[in-house]
Order: structure tokens, then C-alpha cells, then sequence
């Protein structure tokens, strides 16, 4: 045998045991990234445990926990577990969070600013149409310009849009703008401004403390958001009166928060499903918001035996005339106020002029379809 010969075999030998060591190590190295587990994240919720609030909390923490395919696991615990409600914002700053699900007026004695993301008329716009300008109308910049203004180490996710608030619960119903004077009322955000300016004792409460102070005669009235909420939260064992319509929450929408320096580490893909879990979770409120608060407004009449009134224009017109004196006092001591401010209004011009003209009436259809002598109407 030559010496050529025999070294054939011996290379075939290595370059077999190089392939499998190959092998061994691709089908290893997964099981290496594996073992470092999933990125966890603990949150807090502005809401209590019971409120359909924290219900869409977890439902955004489940859509990110299921499209990153476990990857990235969010935890959400309820008000109060952390942090007290109005604590949030400070908590995911500091790290101490690493988010949170809350609204923006929660924040309103940080920067005042931070109430036209949903604490107002919005100019005639919709909580829907508000999100549109703070997506396509330059919103976004102008929060986070808003949030490093007062050094807040977060990234900020508005969605989910609310329906137009009631203006609350009371012992008799308001028939009067005099009716509100004097009434030790709950309320949030620049709210807190309009009502004082109308003659009203403002307590600015989180959501779960309401009903105890109006059992214990700390409030005479309050507002929290909507039917569903309302009533599990126990609105109708203190009150049997309740004012619809009201536009001193008229376009307000939910907060997802990030602490910056946690987000900002995430892997670019986590970013985008994110990103994307938002707008899903936005839409998907919505829907959900239309099945069980309707569902609850039913309940709340027929077996919580709540009468619901509409309010009065009067009360409704005084309160855009006040809410345009407290917001022109604000941009003149506030020039990021001003600019939101300016913003917003410049959006709703076209926006509203667009949808006045085009979006059809629906009471028309609703007399013609469930009115008194509508043609499915009950027997």
C-alpha cells in the first residue's frame, strides 16, 4: 500500500467527524438560547382587578405573550399592587414597572398637557378621530416631546378609543347648569378645571376608590366611564340616577406604557409585534366596548332599576364655553400646551368638516328600525 493510499482514509475519517461535530453543535446551539427563557415583563394597571379596564390590560398582554410566541411574557396585576393608581407614570420611569395599561389624564399633574390626549369636546372629534391625529396629525411627536419635557424614561402607546362618557352619577337628575353648584363631584384631568369653573367641589379620585367616598358621603356625584365599568365597580348601589352625554370626556382613549430603557433593548422584531399588538388590541376594545357595555346598560335598567337621563344643552354648551376659557388660560402659561393645542385644533378642522358632511345620521334609522312604531320594535 503507498503512503497516498493510506492517508485517504484517515482524511475521510476527519472530515466525518468534523461534519458531525458540525451537526452536534447546530442542533445544540438552540437549545442554548432556549435555556436563557422568555423576556418578562411585570406590569400594573390603573384599574381594579374586576373592571373591564383590566380585562383589556390582560387582553393586550396576552396578544404580545401569543405573537411573540412566548418570547416575551407580560404579567399585568391590578391598581394598587405596585403602586397606587396616580403612581404609575413615576413607577415605569423609574424601572420600578416595566409598563403599565392606564389613560393619559391620569398623569394631568405632571403637565397639564397631557390632558388633551382625552380630557375634553376634542373639537368636535371622536376618541377615534383623536387617535388619527396622534398617529397621522403629528400626536405622537408631540407626546414624546411632551413626556421628555418633564424627564419621563417611557414610550407611550395611546390607543383604544373610548365612547363619549356620561356625565355621572347623582342623587337627582340635573335639570340645570345651578343643579351642579356646590356638589362635591370626582372627576380627572383638565375636567378637574371646567367643573371647579362651574361651581363644582372637585375630588380627583382613581376609579376603585369612587364608590366607597359616595357610600361614606365624601362625594354627593361622580363619574367614572361606562356601563360596564360603572356597574361592576358597584356605581348603582350608591345612585339610581344616572346623566348621559357629556363633553368633558367626550374623545379620551387608553395608555400602554413602556419603561424606555426595557423597550429600547428589545429585540427589533419584539418591537414591531408590538407595535402591531397595540393597533390589534385597539380595534379589538372597540368591539368588545359595543357588545358589553350595551349589554350592561340593559342590566343596569332592568335589574339594577337605574334611570338614565340625558343632559341638558344648557349644561353641555356652558361646559365648551368653559372649556375653551381654561384651555386659552393654559397655552398662554404653557407654549407646549399652545402647540398641542394648535395642533389638535388645525386636525379637527378638516376632520370634523370631512365627517359632518359625509358620515350620515343614524337616529333617522334607529326611530325607523326600534323607534315607538319602528318595524322591530318590541310588542
Amino acid at each position: 500500500m503507498t503512503k497516498t493510499a493510506k492517508a485517504a482514509p484517515d482524511r475521510r475519517r476527519f472530515l466525518t467527524a468534523s461534519l458531525a461535530a458540525a451537526a452536534a453543535a447546530s442542533v445544540a446551539a438552540p437549545s442554548v438560547v432556549k435555556a436563557q427563557g422568555p423576556i418578562t415583563m411585570r406590569w400594573q394597571s390603573t384599574w381594579p382587578a374586576r373592571d373591564i379596564f383590566h380585562e383589556y390590560a390582560n387582553d393586550f398582554a396576552k396578544k404580545v405573550n401569543d405573537m411573540t410566541g412566548g418570547d416575551l411574557r407580560i404579567e399585568v396585576l391590578p391598581a394598587g399592587a405596585v403602586v397606587p393608581a396616580f403612581g404609575l407614570l413615576d413607577a415605569v420611569s423609574r424601572g420600578t414597572l416595566d409598563g403599565g395599561h392606564g389613560v393619559l389624564v391620569y398623569h394631568y399633574g405632571k403637565q397639564t398637557a397631557l390632558a388633551l390626549w382625552g380630557s375634553g369636546p376634542g373639537f368636535a372629534m371622536d376618541a377615534n378621530m383623536l387617535l388619527s391625529w396622534h398617529k397621522y396629525g403629528g400626536g405622537k411627536e408631540l407626546l414624546a416631546k411632551l413626556y421628555a419635557s418633564i424627564g419621563a424614561n417611557v414610550v407611550s402607546f395611546p390607543y383604544g378609543p373610548m365612547p363619549t362618557q356620561p356625565l355621572g352619577w347623582f342623587k337627582k337628575p340635573i335639570t340645570k347648569i345651578e343643579d351642579l353648584q356646590g356638589l362635591k363631584y370626582r372627576t380627572v384631568g383638565i375636567s378637574i378645571d371646567v367643573f371647579t369653573a362651574m361651581g363644582v367641589a372637585v375630588n380627583a379620585l382613581p376609579g376603585g376608590e369612587i364608590v366607597s367616598a359616595m357610600d361614606r358621603g365624601l362625594l354627593d356625584a361622580a363619574e367614572f366611564n361606562n356601563a360596564s365599568s360603572d356597574r361592576v365597580l358597584g356605581f348603582a348601589d350608591v345612585s339610581k340616577i344616572c346623566m348621559l352625554q357629556s363633553y368633558h370626556q367626550n374623545a379620551e382613549q387608553f395608555e400602554i406604557m413602556f419603561n424606555k430603557a426595557r423597550y429600547d433593548a428589545l429585540p427589533e422584531k419584539m418591537r414591531a409585534i408590538i407595535d402591531n399588538a397595540v393597533e390589534a388590541a385597539s380595534s379589538d376594545m372597540s368591539w368588545k366596548a359595543v357588545d358589553r357595555y350595551s349589554t350592561d346598560y340593559a342590566e343596569l335598567q332592568a335589574k339594577d332599576r337605574v334611570r338614565f337621563f340625558r343632559t341638558p344643552d344648557a349644561v353641555l354648551k356652558r361646559q365648551l364655553e368653559v372649556y375653551d376659557e381654561v384651555v386659552a388660560k393654559k397655552a398662554a402659561e404653557n407654549p407646549l400646551f399652545k402647540e398641542i393645542l394648535e395642533s389638535q385644533i388645525a386636525f379637527a378642522r378638516r376632520a370634523t368638516k370631512w365627517e359632518q358632511d359625509t358620515v350620515v345620521g343614524r337616529r333617522m334609522a334607529y326611530d325607523h328600525y326600534f323607534g315607538a312604531r319602528g318595524v322591530h320594535r318590541r310588542a
